[in-house]
């Protein structure tokens, strides 16, 4: 680039960790170039090395072998010269939450050492570019999540730097809070010539970037811009239309379970996106559609990622996820009355105080059902769905639970449910035998049927056994919540974000054990940040500021997002809160931050 000097070169990387269990090569034998003042995305399933790279980058660990140059400094030589440098935002950046904006923004200036005369400038056009210029005197942990990302991102960059690193910097916040992210390292890019090297398992943000860089396993398997690399699907992406009285998820089961006709199947907007296998033969994808009629339909980033994943996988001998996700067992006892919903919810409220986090809201689940929760960062999903749980009371209202009043025998109700959480909520310090097992006897089984169902929870999630839980990567922890959570064969499974942080080929094998759940009759309550997955639901509800602002099919949502969102449910959510908050504002009760 006119002799400028590259932000980054890696020849022949290469780290590896020892462990009980073996030697991991996580970055194995990887070269890249990132040019000056250019936004790179490096995307790959868990457990494909990209933390461990952006460590490297940000002279945090060291290399095994190969050589690192960051900002024309070798790292393993001079890792300080580099950090003097940067800035590196990791996925759990460590913001003191007893302290307020303002005060966080200070610490961090005072501990990089920036000048007070460079800071009012500096803070005031960080503040400008997050929004937060507000709630500067609100204390961190009174933040909604996508305020704490922008907030973390703000503090990472109270000193000027030459190179940003982020590693999954949009991990669960909604997609109003991943847009504004992304303003804030557009502009950072295009009005300072910034470099940024991000870390995202969102195929939407790397399609933003100049460079994308394809790991797995520690291998770099392409890179290119996303116009070079999407070129890779092309002429092997179709959209197939389900006849009526057909779910799109049922078709997408069909075709993703047949791995060597169909590399990846996924719900869009009523229909299913698919990609053919190169070498399947026409009659074979036929076949499998059953008269269905398939479309040819431009090919995406995401569709050459899932591509390339699937065929690194096959090339390796294994797959990267449990390749049979039905479950092995049907719920632990038929409803007493299958006609009667599995929740009835009626003019809940919940209050903190003098603040309002659930207001006034009601709906129905019926039994078999998928129903998705969705929202922006602090719109009170978290507060009802651990209403609905009963790990919170309501302030008012009717919640009855399995047909159970949540009021009168909330213990009744809990044995019938399970429950993952937005956060890994295991023992990390156990196995993954040893936590089944004790989650296993805190549900009530015991000996033999203990042992059959741990078995069982193994291979179906394709956990090993003997593995620490606390040192599994983010994909595997949430196998290892659902397996927990699936232990007792409950009538109704809570899934708290389940799929935050995983990546696609993980999120593919687990909405494909949650449509085999359904099928065979057990109640899924889902909250989540992917706007995609929402297409798996029967039926979706948006909440803003504790009301619920749209209930029904993913279809009679898109529709309510108005014309143009008819299959997009990401713009479609953006459309409904934006104009539940101008409503809100006009009847003069203000927003949600």
């Amino acid at each position: 680039m006119n002799g400028v000097r590259p932000a980054v070169v890696a020849e022949n990387l290469d780290k590896c960790f020892h462990g009980p269990g073996g030697t991991l090569r996580a970055v194995d034998d990887l070269s890249f170039r990132v040019e000056a003042g250019s936004l790179v995305a490096f995307v790959g399933p868990d457990g494909a090395g990209k933390t461990t790279l952006m460590r490297m980058m940000a002279g945090l660990l060291r290399p095994d072998g190969g050589r690192l140059s960051v900002l024309g400094t070798d790292v393993a030589a001079g890792p300080q010269a580099v950090q003097d440098r940067i800035s590196y935002m990791p996925q759990r950046f460590g913001l003191y939450e007893d302290l307020s904006v303002q005060e966080n923004l200070d610490l961090y200036a005072d501990l990089h050492g920036v000048p007070a005369e460079v800071r009012r400038e500096r803070f005031g056009r960080l503040l400008d570019m997050t929004d937060l210029g507000r709630f500067t005197a609100r204390q961190a942990g009174q933040l909604s999540g996508g305020m704490k990302q922008k907030l973390g991102l703000a503090c990472t960059l109270v000193r000027s730097p030459d190179l940003l690193l982020l590693d999954e910097p949009s991990v669960g916040v909604d997609p109003l809070s991943r847009r504004d992210l992304w303003k804030i390292v557009e502009q950072l890019v295009r009005d300072e010539r910034l470099s940024v090297v991000v870390s995202t398992a969102y195929m939407d943000e790397a399609e933003r970037c100049a460079q994308v860089f394809v790991v797995n396993r520690g291998r770099l398997l392409a890179q290119g811009t996303p116009d070079a690399l999407r070129g890779r699907a092309h002429g092997l992406t179709f959209t197939a239309a389900p006849p009526a009285g057909v779910a799109a998820r049922d078709l997408q089961a069909r075709l993703i379970d047949a791995r060597d006709v169909i590399l990846d199947a996924v719900p869009r907007g009523g229909a299913v996106r698919f990609i053919r296998a190169p070498a399947a033969a026409g009659a074979a994808v036929d076949a499998l559609l059953a008269g269905v009629r398939a479309e040819a339909r431009p090919e995406a980033l995401e569709d050459a990622f899932m591509m390339m994943l699937r065929e690194h996988e096959a090339a390796a001998g294994d797959g990267n996820g449990p390749t049979q996700a039905a479950p092995p067992s049907a719920p632990r006892s038929a409803p007493a009355a299958a006609d009667k919903p599995a929740i009835v919810v009626r003019d809940l409220v919940r209050k903190f105080g003098d603040f309002t986090a659930v207001a006034s809201t009601s709906f129905d689940v019926r039994r078999g059902e998928i129903f998705g929760l969705l929202g922006p960062n602090g719109a009170g999903k978290t507060t009802t769905f651990r209403m609905l749980c009963g790990l919170l009371p309501a302030t008012s209202g009717h919640l009855e639970v399995a047909g159970v009043d949540l009021r009168r025998a909330r213990a009744t109700a809990r044995a019938r449910i399970g429950y993952v959480s937005q956060k890994f909520a295991l023992y990390g310090n156990l196995t993954v035998r040893e936590n089944l097992a004790f989650f296993g006897g805190a549900y009530g089984l015991r000996g033999r049927a203990l042992r059959e169902r741990i078995d069982a929870a193994l291979k179906q999630f394709a956990l090993d056994p003997s593995a620490p839980s606390g040192e599994l990567p983010g994909g595997y922890k949430q196998r290892l919540a659902m397996a927990a959570g699936l232990l007792h064969e409950p009538d109704i499974l809570f899934l708290d974000e389940p799929t935050s942080g995983i990546d696609p080929l993980a999120r593919r094998d687990f909405w494909r054990t949650i449509t085999a759940l359904a099928r065979r009759g057990v109640t899924i309550i889902v909250t989540t940040h992917f706007m995609e997955e929402a297409e798996y639901c029967d039926r979706v509800a948006i909440q803003d500021a504790g009301r619920v602002l749209a209930l029904g099919t993913p279809e009679q949502v898109r529709a309510q997002g108005g014309a143009g969102h008819a299959g997009d449910m990401d713009s479609a959510f953006i459309a409904i809160v934006e104009q539940g908050r101008r409503q809100a504002e006009n009847a003069g009760e203000g927003g949600r931050a």
